[in-house]
């Protein structure tokens, strides 16, 4: 079964029809060296391809999906579709065209990266893997895509048909029509490093930067100044830091799982989607340091503000004018009435509520028999 990032479950509520049926296509049909984002905004444009797929010896393939059917379409040119909606008649970017932009922005990204490209001949430059693209009708048949002439403005050999993404359909048969919209093939594999630089490129927020193997430290490589390693979240860790959903989630592990790494992946994705400031909250002063570092090199400071619980706590009283506990000799517990000064000023109404969108704790105590948290 190949990778689905997010997972299915966690995405499948904002899916249409023909998405959803696609997604469970290709995790069902296709084996598990491939990989598969579902629109995840990619590179520094957040490009928001349907579907990329990646497989080491395939290629990349960007996928536009579309729910129309076919008494719906009006008129279909290479550059735009005229589409009868509810609301009267639309024109609509072709979607091959939107996907063969977003392909040529994929490719235009990666084709910086020597190690992706060929370094002599006549292909000096250019990817050392196939790249293509392709539309996915998910409610129109070959049948009928033919008889309509719609071959005309969207290149049969890259459009996937209704009758071609059935549950019943032959695995092998589905890949095949998969991979037949590319017009080129290389010989040779990607390795497992290439993946990752792939990876590296189109999805920025699962760096980690090379200055400090545990996350921390700028984010220093440029296009200019590519290092031979460059260190990615694992597919695992990516997966479940984009299928967290809504709600309130614990993430459990033994030090060194990447948690934290969890956390700030997780930080700038909701910073991308949220209005409000996302908190990010840790007991420890160094950590919280090291952690603006990271937030600072991606330029999220606006949208993702790092604290220590107690310097948050003595932040909202000094910003809502309410009086901080007596200096004592005693530290912790000037801490303690800290706390208990923030949380009876949040009581009284001094401290608003709903000041962040999200709110992520690194470090919080669970009451987990191992003590991990």
């Amino acid at each position: 079964m190949a990778t689905l990032i997010p997972a299915i479950g966690t995405c499948v509520s904002r899916m249409t029809s023909g998405e959803r049926r696609l997604a469970q296509r290709l995790e069902q049909k296709l084996e598990a060296d491939y990989l598969l984002w579902y629109d995840v905004p990619l590179g520094p444009a957040n490009a928001h391809p349907d579907f990329v797929i990646v497989h080491p010896r395939r290629g990349v393939l960007i996928l536009e999906v579309k729910d129309w059917r076919l008494d719906n379409l009006r008129e279909v040119t290479r550059s735009d579709v005229a589409l009868l909606t509810e609301r009267g008649l639309k024109r609509l970017v072709n979607p091959l065209e939107q996907a063969r932009q977003y392909a040529h922005a994929i490719t235009s990204l990666l084709e910086r990266d020597p190690q992706l490209t060929f370094s002599t001949g006549k292909l000096a430059g250019r990817l050392r893997f196939p790249w293509s693209y392709g539309v996915v009708l998910a409610n129109i048949s070959r049948r009928q895509f033919d008889e309509a002439h719609i071959g005309e403005a969207i290149e049969p050999q890259r459009a996937i048909c209704q009758d071609e993404m059935l549950e019943s359909a032959d695995a092998e048969a589905f890949q095949s029509r998969l991979w037949q919209t590319f017009p080129l093939r290389f010989e040779g594999a990607l390795s497992l490093p290439q993946i990752d630089r792939i990876r590296w490129h189109l999805y920025p927020e699962i760096r980690i930067p090379a200055a400090d193997s545990q996350l921390f430290g700028a984010d220093s490589e440029t296009d200019d100044n590519l290092p031979d390693l460059l260190r990615v979240m694992d597919l695992q860790q990516e997966q479940l830091a984009r299928s967290l959903g809504d709600g309130h989630r614990v993430i459990h592990g033994v030090a060194g799982s990447g948690k934290t790494l969890i956390l700030t992946c997780r930080a700038q994705h909701l910073a991308q989607l949220c209005t409000k400031p996302v908190l990010i909250l840790c007991y420890n002063r160094t950590l919280a340091g090291r952690l603006r570092q990271v937030i600072e090199a991606k330029d999220l400071a606006d949208r993702v503000q790092v604290r220590t619980f107690h310097a948050w706590c003595r932040a909202q009283l000094l910003a809502y004018h309410v009086a901080l506990p007596t200096a004592r000799a005693d530290a912790d517990a000037w801490f303690e009435e800290l706390v208990d000064a923030a949380i009876r000023a949040g009581e009284r109404g001094q401290i608003p509520g709903a000041q962040y969108e999200a709110i992520l704790i690194d470090e919080g105590t669970t009451s987990v028999p191992n003590g991990s948290n």
